[in-house]
């Protein structure tokens, strides 16, 4: 099992790397093959629950958000859904196997979060505000369960799907605001860093 985790970081890194200075090839082969890995990963988890399946088939709708991607920008809206699909899975995995409690400051501070982000990218979106708005919604939403989880029962496992939910969100900021509104120079390195380690922290938790 150790080699399949050194697998996914060495792939992981990899097409990182190729986004900060690497060829292209590589970072259109080391993308789906880190998906892949991480799917062969968590296939491979002691127990499978409904809420890990759940993980899975949001790794693969994540695959074809990916997928989709990589065509014409007339695609944003099938991207869009595909990540949406993607979080909304995490989410009913997470919801399913937690004892609902609210712990205030985190809805909160998500609502700041997002309201600052929406307001900073809606002159941008043109006829995709709605959609990424409610992709934007769908996102808060899978840190606030993950983060009720953790602060409802401190253990590896939320931990683990607490931290891998924040670096999605992050790495969905991150690339909304460099796509839509600001582009930087360490965007596509940072996006990725962030996004294939939340993958991988939602996948870990599987094994605790």
């Amino acid at each position: 099992m150790l080699w399949s985790f050194i697998a996914v970081v060495f792939s992981g890194w990899l097409f990182v790397d190729a986004t900060y200075r690497g060829p292209k090839w590589q970072r259109w082969l080391f993308k789906p093959v880190t998906l892949l890995l991480l799917l062969a990963l968590a296939a491979q988890a002691p127990v499978l629950t409904p809420a890990g399946y759940l993980i899975i088939l949001g790794l693969v709708a994540t695959m074809v958000g990916d997928a989709l991607l990589l065509l014409r920008d007339e695609r944003m809206m099938y991207v869009i859904g595909a990540y949406f699909l993607s979080h909304l899975l995490y989410t009913i995995g997470f919801a399913s196997q937690m004892t609902f409690t609210v712990f205030w400051p985190l809805p909160i501070a998500l609502l700041i979060i997002g309201a600052v982000l929406i307001a900073v990218l809606w002159p941008r979106l043109a006829e995709l505000r709605w959609p990424i708005c409610t992709f934007v919604g769908m996102t808060l939403l899978m840190v606030w369960i993950a983060g009720e989880q953790y602060f409802a029962r401190s253990t590896d496992h939320s931990f683990s799907l607490l931290t891998g939910t924040c670096l999605l969100l992050l790495s969905t900021i991150l690339w909304l605001i460099s796509h839509f509104r600001y582009p930087f120079s360490a965007a596509k390195a940072t996006i990725a860093a962030s996004y294939f380690a939340g993958h991988f922290l939602i996948v870990r938790s599987l094994y605790f």
